[in-house]
């Protein structure tokens, strides 16, 4: 991308409204005055200098996080203008961090590419902060203005001389606003920090963490080419990063593609570095043209043994590594919903799809060995589908997978209101007993699991049907799997994985999981997925006892009541849910009074896939290195 006009002034800040309504309603800017409110400042201010980076300006961004609670985020940009705007007779500095909806992305001349379309960013994180203070470099000068819960303490005034520009924020999150609490976590920021880093090649990052002395550092030369490389890791690759560019106008397109062996897509979107996690008109053309282009090479070769075979665009997903970004002038984007979370744009789907089949039909012709590879995977893809649709088709008949009929092991609810009802899928004959006896049968079911389930990691659906235990649990869920997945017909709101505290019930949990994420992601990404939490111990003194879930928790109860009886405690350490009776299961893990449940939930997508395929795939050494790794900081008292 060619850079934007040099020329940054005060003149180029236009402002829409006031600022007032921040305070008052805080979650209609920021989405959650929770923890997640506090990170989402600072990545607003963030943004800022990467906005600086994407007009060409800024190479470094310094993040601290402060001992005292505050943050600080410095670029090597062009720093803000600190001159009077005329229309308002206020400093271009002041108007930024006071006005809403003021800075210089409205009109395309300072940034013509930025993540942020309405011009709050700087401005909300002022109101929502005790302290705010900005300080400017331009021109030789240092300029400073601090404010007050976003109000200014004194005009913008010059600190003395300074050496390169760039602006350097200071804020400290407002405990009045932030109630659960204004500590920023080091490890989403480092997160967050390198998804951006990523998409700007050559922008380097510089973290530290002063309450822990913690530094981390992100520069990638090859942008999102790295990115798919990263995504790919601990993944037998088929070819090298396939990587294109195109520019139209103020348009502009990047894609990185690279196939591996296994069976899931990961395939990230973004609009200039706003992630887009539902699509929209940028993914519609690639995916469209991934196909064409893939179909297309397979009919120039003679693949296809008739004029009617063709794959579908599923068959392109299995394997896929991808990332889209698209970068374009802020003021014309369209996205549907207050989260950016999709692209609207109808004249980007044709940009996308005619920049992606020129450039993959060129590829192609220069890489044929890469390209027939990947048709390979792709065939082997539609084999599968077709395969997986008739076995199926003949497992499963008549809308079992609809809850037409129920397995037999199900021990349903009578709820039929799902928002209410519970499943408990439980490890064992034996556990399934008590749980079956212990339950409030009212809202409660319970399905029964006999030993370890399929590993579906690399599993196709055809196997995953023609398996008992997988086919039993499909089918009480109610939902279907695949193409007939229906989430209006999950059965049950809450689906709780309840086994053992040893080695084998850890196992069987973590094959639950992977089922879920792979193949039931909805289930995962709703918040309908729970572990149940048993208690490890039991602790009799006489006729009282006392339920623990940890060594640490089991020893304090001990010290809180061994000056209270005269007898001696007797501690039972419970190896298996079997070994507690109906009622003993029924207070301690399952009565909604006092229970102990977590829920799973997705919270970075690309650490959770990378640990699945470790974990369950086919290749031994990554899973060796994490063993050994982690083997002295294992402990099953969870």
């Amino acid at each position: 991308m060619a850079k934007s006009s040099d020329k940054y002034t005060a003149e180029q800040i236009v402002v829409l409204e006031g600022l007032e309504p921040v305070r008052k309603r805080p979650a209609m800017y920021i989405g959650t005055t929770s923890q997640a409110g506090v990170q989402h400042c600072l990545n607003e201010i963030i943004d800022n200098c990467i906005d600086e980076a994407l007009a060409g300006f800024a190479k470094n961004v310094w993040v601290t996080l402060h001992a005292d609670g505050g943050a600080t985020v410095k670029d090597d940009g062009r720093g803000i203008p600190i001159d009077k705007v005329p229309k308002y007779n206020v400093s271009a500095l002041e108007l930024v961090f006071t006005k809403l909806h003021a800075g210089g992305k409205f009109e395309g001349q300072a940034y013509k590419i930025s993540g942020g379309l309405h011009g709050v960013g700087a401005s909300v994180v002022n109101a929502l902060s005790t302290l705010l203070r900005a300080e400017v470099h331009r021109d030789g000068k240092a300029w400073v203005q601090e404010y007050k819960r976003g109000k200014p303490e004194a005009p913008v005034k010059s600190i003395g001389k300074a050496e390169g520009t760039g602006t350097t924020v200071t804020f400290y999150p407002d405990p009045e606003i932030f109630k659960e609490g204004t500590s920023l976590s080091f490890e989403t920021v480092k997160k967050q920090v390198r998804d951006r880093a990523y998409l700007i090649a050559k922008l380097a990052f510089h973290l530290v963490d002063e309450r822990t002395g913690e530094h981390a550092s992100y520069y990638f030369e090859g942008g999102i080419r790295s990115l798919v490389t990263a995504l790919n890791r601990n993944k037998p690759v088929l070819h090298e990063p396939i990587y294109f560019t195109k520019e139209d106008g103020d348009m502009s397109i990047e894609i990185a593609i690279q196939y591996n062996d296994g069976f899931s897509e990961a395939l990230e979107s973004y609009v200039n570095v706003i992630p887009t996690p539902e699509g929209g008109t940028h993914l519609t053309g690639f995916r469209m043209s991934l196909t064409r282009a893939v179909n297309d090479y397979a009919k120039k070769i003679g693949a296809f043994k008739t004029e009617k075979d063709t794959m579908i665009g599923d068959d392109m997903r299995e394997g896929l590594t991808a990332i889209v970004y698209l970068k374009m002038p802020s003021q014309y984007l369209q996205f549907e919903g207050q989260t950016k979370g999709k692209l609207g744009n109808a004249e980007v789907q044709p940009f996308v799809a005619a920049a992606t089949k020129e450039a993959l039909d060129t590829y192609f012709e220069e890489n044929p060995s890469d390209a027939r590879r990947i048709l390979e995977k792709v065939y082997l893809a539609a084999k599968a589908r077709m395969a997986a649709k008739a076995a199926k088709d003949a497992i499963i008949r008549k809308g079992a997978l609809e809850g037409a009929s129920l397995p037999g092991k199900l021990a349903d609810c009578q709820e039929k209101d799902p928002t209410i009802s519970e499943l408990f899928i439980v490890e064992g004959d034996s556990a399934g007993g008590s749980a079956k006896q212990g339950r409030d049968r009212k809202f409660q079911a319970i399905l029964p699991l006999r030993g370890k389930i399929l590993n579906t990691e690399r599993a196709r659906l055809d196997k995953i049907v023609e398996f008992e235990e997988t086919k039993a649990l499909i089918i009480a869920l109610g939902m279907g799997i695949s193409e007939s997945l229906n989430p209006d017909k999950l059965r049950y709101h809450r689906i709780v994985i309840m086994t053992d505290a040893d080695v084998d019930g850890e196992h069987i949990m973590t094959l639950l999981l992977t089922f879920f994420y792979r193949h039931l992601p909805y289930v995962v990404e709703h918040g309908h997925l729970y572990i149940a939490q048993p208690p490890l111990f039991k602790i009799t003194f006489g006729k009282n006892s006392f339920y623990a879930y940890s060594d640490d928790e089991r020893d304090a109860v001990v010290k809180r009541h061994a000056g209270l009886y005269k007898t001696a405690p007797v501690i039972q350490r419970y190896k298996g849910l079997g070994e507690m009776n109906p009622e003993q299961l029924w207070e301690t893990t399952m009565n909604p009074v006092n229970r102990v449940m977590r829920r799973v939930m997705l919270d970075d997508a690309a650490a959770a896939d990378a640990v699945f395929t470790m974990l369950m795939g086919d290749e031994v050494p990554p899973r060796k290195r994490f063993i050994q790794t982690h083997a002295k900081t294992a402990t099953l008292d969870i």
